[in-house]
């Protein structure tokens, strides 16, 4: 239950403190005043037990636990002394989600996170939301928990955030449109068939965001913008045709709702994830945080383009799932997931990733709908089973 009002320190529980989007949380949480102001009930991260236990303990969180059933004795040994409890496995990572606090900054990535989110949110938390798959995967009910639990969901992605800023909301009647921004990557210049021939390492280097290898591969083939256009629907309640994406290549102007007098307001700002995070755990008020000031006369332009669908077909596979609905975001999920592994691992080509994904969906469009979160990871253990299976095939 938020009970932020009536305690001088705001609670606020991390879920993946050792990605980019935790170690950033926490940064901004010591600027703002570190243990003075606020207190960490649960922590969470995956293998860095080093990183976690550093950061549990500079913390003083009360419950710190690796994603990792094999490596609870490795917490529990790096917390000795600390008084901190330690826990490992996909039930601890529940259980931390389910701790009493004010705020709970869901930053863990994929499927995993769904579950103990889905916690938080029916403990009455405000969910700041870095985890894709909790709309993409289960939309419906992640958004019935949060309202059932009467929290509020707070984007984090910088172009959700965004679109949350200036998001009128006396004005929703008005609203027309919104419009996702896109870097368009490092290959928004390349031909197919120079797309065809990269690498793991090439897709990694985002010109304009530092962020984890999963997420930067994803951005290249956009299929991370695939992903927030979905978001954006269960987010916002927008029609799959309110949903537009535009190519901004310099990542100032992080997203735009038009309105139907024909205004379009923008939210701009330096591309630090900071600033989407800062905004999350200051909400409602704005905090004075250490993000880049923009110079306006150095900047000089701005530039706009519109999205290749050819090029980069994930934007379509994004609306087929949105008009197909059910199980489909699940689906388009898992498989991409699959096909990203594969191709990290040297198994496809980079624009296989959009072709399995494309061939998954169609196999499983059958129009089921989900009704559990049980339902959700059988959708998605289908789509990565049919993706292996397709793989396999094609090899």
């Amino acid at each position: 239950m938020n009970t932020s009002s009536l305690t001088t320190k705001r609670r606020i529980s991390i879920l993946g403190s050792t990605g980019s989007i935790g170690c950033n949380t926490l940064d901004i949480m010591t600027h703002l005043g570190g243990r003075e102001m606020f207190e960490v009930p649960a922590i969470t991260g995956m293998g860095n037990i080093e990183l976690l236990a550093k950061q549990a303990r500079q913390t003083a969180a009360g419950f710190a636990v690796t994603a990792d059933p094999d490596r609870y004795e490795d917490l529990k040994s790096a917390l000795a002394g600390s008084g901190i409890e330690a826990g490992a496995g996909p039930s601890a990572l529940v259980e931390a989600g389910a701790r009493d606090t004010d705020l709970l900054l869901a930053g863990i990535v994929g499927i995993a996170g769904l579950a103990p989110t889905l916690a938080a949110a029916a403990g009455g938390a405000d969910i700041a939301l870095a985890n894709k798959e909790c709309l993409v995967s289960a939309g419906d009910l992640f958004t019935a928990a949060i309202a059932k639990g009467g929290g509020k969901l707070l984007p984090v992605d910088s172009e959700h955030n965004a679109i949350f800023q200036v998001l009128e909301e006396h004005q929703r009647h008005a609203v027309e449109r919104i419009i996702l921004t896109a870097s368009g990557g490092p290959f928004r210049d390349f031909t197919r068939e120079q797309m065809a021939a990269v690498t793991p390492e090439i897709a990694a280097a985002h010109p304009n965001w530092s962020m984890g290898l999963k997420i930067s591969i994803d951005s290249a083939s956009m299929f991370n913008k695939a992903l927030e256009m979905i978001e954006a629907r269960h987010l916002f309640g927008m029609r799959p045709d309110q949903i537009e994406v535009i190519v901004h290549p310099q990542s100032i102007i992080h997203s735009m709702v038009g309105y139907t007098d024909g205004s379009v307001l923008a939210q701009l700002g330096a591309p630090d994830m900071r600033h989407a995070i800062g905004y999350a755990i200051s909400h409602p008020r704005r905090a004075n945080l250490p993000i880049e000031r923009l110079d306006f006369a150095k900047l000089a332009r701005l530039d706009f383009f519109a999205p290749d669908e050819i090029r980069f077909p994930a934007l379509a596979l994004a609306r087929t799932a949105m008009q197909r609905g059910g199980l489909q975001g699940a689906i388009l999920n898992g498989a991409k997931e699959a096909a990203l592994e594969a191709f990290i691992a040297g198994q496809i080509g980079f624009l296989d990733i959009a072709d399995i994904v494309a061939s998954v969906m169609d196999r499983l469009n059958d129009g089921r709908k989900a009704q559990s979160i049980e339902e959700v990871y059988a959708a998605d253990r289908d789509a990565r089973r049919v993706a292996a299976e397709l793989m396999r095939k094609s090899a």
